[in-house]
């Protein structure tokens, strides 16, 4: 029987549960195993993957997984297939299907995300593959006269086409605009651009009769810039989050889940915890983080088969600590 959009959602959605970002393209995995010296080769990374999503007990903290087209296609250590493995844990598997950025041709300084060509037939295909959920990211840069107001628009019209398609073959888009850390901008620039962001990216998804109750928003967490000289706490944070969603977001939309978007480990698991204790609005909240949950553990890896058992554990104890502060009920490190 095939699974409604709002089933699949729900599930995402599960009660102190987040979700594992595993999407990393191998360009990108080059640049996780340099600091540790590890060979970017496909078996390295099926290793990696393979100390997140067969670590004991991590189904009791994620609902979900957004895997890289690769990924689809290997195994675990044992030779299950990573989506049957997934499976047998209780966990959905995910598929990232955007190709990427590339510089928009009237504004080379901003983005426009790629990969609509196809997809249809690769959401067909990745559906028959276990795929029950899909991610597409656009980026939408703060700095001088940027982002401009065509950009917005056109990653938007990029998002509701995606979610379309998504909803057509039975699999729920995350929609993630993600509004980038870098820069000097300051906690108000970055409340004004992610809420006018969101708000673009609404009008184009109901223009396109996207179902909003069958999707899930990926967030960036409203936050000073990089290099901003003075940076906003977490309480200020999460004032702005909710704000801004509040100003954005429809009450339809089931729920949102944040990016950790260039924060440590530490910063967006204190961060979440401010927000968490914050939110008194109608959206289910939790976690969809990469660095942020896999960092710690990978610097414990090094490649090493003897080290996994204690990188498992910490990849596990990062995932609790998230659990608890998407809670509000995170006590520090």
């Amino acid at each position: 029987m095939t699974q409604s959009l709002q089933t699949i959602v729900k599930q995402l959605l599960a009660d102190h549960k987040g979700l594992l970002a595993a999407d990393e393209s191998p360009k990108t995995a080059a640049k996780r195993f340099a600091p540790i010296q590890v060979e970017n080769t496909p078996e390295r990374r099926r290793q990696f993957r393979n100390l997140y999503l067969a670590a004991p007990g991590v189904e009791q903290y994620m609902s979900g997984v957004i895997l890289h087209d690769e990924t689809m296609g290997q195994a675990a250590n044992d030779g299950t297939p990573f989506v049957k493995l997934l499976q047998q844990k209780g966990i959905v598997p995910g598929i990232k299907v955007d190709a990427g950025t590339e510089p928009m041709a009237d504004s080379p300084s901003e983005k426009i995300s790629k990969g609509l060509d196809g997809l249809d037939l690769r959401l067909q295909d990745y559906y028959t593959r276990g795929a029950r959920f899909a991610k597409w990211r656009a980026v939408i840069t703060i700095g001088q006269g940027i982002p401009t107001d065509h950009c917005l628009v056109e990653n938007a019209k990029v998002l509701a086409e995606y979610a379309v398609l998504c909803q057509k073959n039975g699999i729920v888009p995350i929609v993630e605009p993600e509004v980038l850390i870098d820069g000097d901008h300051d906690l108000a620039k970055s409340k004004a651009v992610t809420t006018k962001t969101l708000q673009v990216v609404f009008q184009e998804l109901l223009a396109r009769d996207v179902d909003l109750t069958g999707l899930i928003l990926k967030s960036s967490m409203v936050i000073s810039g990089s290099t901003c000289p003075v940076q906003a706490t977490p309480a200020q944070i999460a004032d702005a989050t909710i704000r801004c969603f509040k100003n954005s977001v429809p009450p339809e939309v089931p729920g949102i889940v944040f990016l950790s978007g260039g924060q440590t480990p530490v910063q967006a698991t204190v961060n979440l915890n401010a927000i968490a204790k914050a939110n008194q609005g109608p959206w289910t909240l939790t976690f969809s983080y990469a660095r942020a949950l896999q960092e710690p553990s990978l610097e414990i890896w090094q490649g090493k088969a003897e080290n996994i058992p204690a990188a498992q554990a910490t990849f596990v104890k990062r995932l609790q600590l998230n659990v608890a502060a998407n809670q509000g009920k995170y006590g520090g490190e």
